[in-house]
């Protein structure tokens, strides 16, 4: 029954989806050339808001934790599990104060509207998973970026995001470059659960009726300790509040 209430509903998501993200294209592209970044910025921030706020049309809900706990004026590693799309639209949205900036495949950095513009002019960065070379290296570039501008950037240790929200083994050499370059930063360890209820039946029709949530744990200052005992608890963290 859930699901063939689903088709109607999916189909008007994606009308929405469509078009705003054309329309935001074109907000994008006159706010960064016209006025710059902090314009482009607001122009992203209102985008996130309606890709979150179109989701309700799907019966979303939303129930963010710990909040308060973000660290403001520093630079920021916020390290979380991945399970679709939306873990980026509700991190976007939600923690927009502090600047989210993605480690994003370089797949996603053409031919999608809003999405790749946003990537290449919005301060993240795009890695060919095929070169590991050019990775490590669009890494370090972000360290650099997040330390001198005290923004912060997401990073999904996953690598592949989970389709039924058991989460994959964390791998360390992309943490490892950000903690080594941004050594004033604060690891902030994030666990996103039920978003892959969304695609629960893939991408048409969609998940209605989830219950996302985000949980923000304690900051851990990089420079306090080890990167071993740093990369542990981080992934401790994220993992143990997984439902």
């Amino acid at each position: 029954m859930l699901k063939l209430i689903a088709y109607p509903l999916s189909i008007i998501y994606y009308l929405l989806f469509g078009s705003i993200l054309v329309i935001f294209h074109v907000i994008q592209w006159l706010s960064f050339n016209l006025f710059g970044y902090k314009a482009h910025k607001k122009s992203v921030d209102m985008l996130y808001f309606f890709l979150v706020a179109k989701t309700y049309i799907l019966g979303t809900r939303y129930k963010i934790k710990n909040i308060d706990k973000v660290p403001i004026g520093a630079p920021l590693i916020i390290a979380s599990n991945h399970q679709s799309l939306y873990d980026i639209i509700t991190i976007g949205w939600f923690m927009r104060k502090v600047h989210p900036k993605y480690i994003s495949k370089i797949e996603l950095g053409k031919g999608i509207p809003s999405i790749s513009y946003n990537l290449n002019h919005g301060g993240s960065v795009l890695i060919d998973r095929k070169d590991p070379k050019q990775s490590l290296s669009a890494i370090k570039e972000m360290a650099h970026y997040i330390e001198v501008n005290k923004r912060s950037t997401v990073i999904f240790p996953e690598g592949t995001r989970s389709k039924t929200g058991k989460p994959g083994p964390f791998a360390e050499n992309g943490l490892k470059i950000l903690c080594k370059y941004a050594p004033s930063a604060y690891m902030v360890p994030v666990t996103i659960n039920n978003s892959w209820k969304m695609t629960r039946w893939g991408v048409f029709p969609l998940g209605i009726g989830n219950k996302l949530e985000l949980t923000i744990h304690d900051p851990l200052p990089v420079k306090n300790m080890p990167f071993s005992e740093l990369f542990e608890k981080t992934e401790q963290a994220v993992i143990q509040a997984i439902n």
